[in-house]
């Protein structure tokens, strides 16, 4: 299993941070080692003073695909689920500076926080999907399918060009402004319409 994460996807989190518009997807990845599920706490790391939640759709793929024509994209997944994107925002920054990869700061161990996952049959419509991410019972952030740049069946045709997708493998789809850091015994609640599917805490 691998996690394969689409950068700037949302108009609105691209401005905050300050970047540019993407043509075409941009992606990175992260191990499987990486995953905490469960809803168990998460320890914060010591190598990072400045730790950010990024709440994301996620997508998980139900079999072997390459080169995937967009007309087919749909077959290749059954379930939506919620996650987080923790990152390492001080080390991401200071790589980025010196223009070196940045895996250290979105890769690292209980970095991919999963919650439950539905049929995608439970949604009406997959482009108009709500979600949101609340810090300590206060909503911080909140986002809709049907804002992404780069929709769910472009993104599994354009980055099975590039890598074979594999049956478990899971797409973090982007997420929407809001983004901000944690701090021990913060509580992170995060919901998909109106169900909660994530409810842990920093340690």
């Amino acid at each position: 299993m691998k996690f394969i994460c689409i950068g700037r996807n949302y108009a609105d989190h691209i401005h905050e941070l300050g970047h540019q518009k993407p043509e075409k997807p941009l992606f990175f990845l992260k191990p499987d080692s990486a995953v905490l599920q469960r809803n168990r706490p998460f320890f914060y790391p010591d190598f990072s003073k400045d730790l950010h939640y990024e709440v994301e759709l996620l997508v998980k793929i139900n079999k072997l695909g390459k080169c995937i024509q967009p007309k087919f994209a749909h077959t290749y997944y059954q379930e939506i689920g919620l996650g987080i994107d923790f990152t390492a925002r001080d080390i991401q920054k200071e790589c980025i500076e010196k223009g070196l990869p940045w895996e250290m700061a979105k890769a690292f161990d209980n970095s991919a926080v999963l919650g439950k996952f539905f049929d995608k049959s439970y949604f009406p419509d997959l482009n108009n999907i709500n979600f949101s991410l609340f810090k300590n019972e206060e909503k911080v952030q909140e986002g809709n399918s049907g804002n992404m740049i780069f929709h769910i069946d472009y993104i599994i045709s354009y980055v099975s060009q590039f890598m074979t997708l594999k049956i478990g493998d899971i797409i973090f789809t982007g997420t929407p402004e809001g983004v901000g850091p944690v701090h021990i015994n913060d509580r992170l609640e995060g919901f998909i319409e109106n169900e909660k599917v994530i409810d842990f805490r920093i340690k």
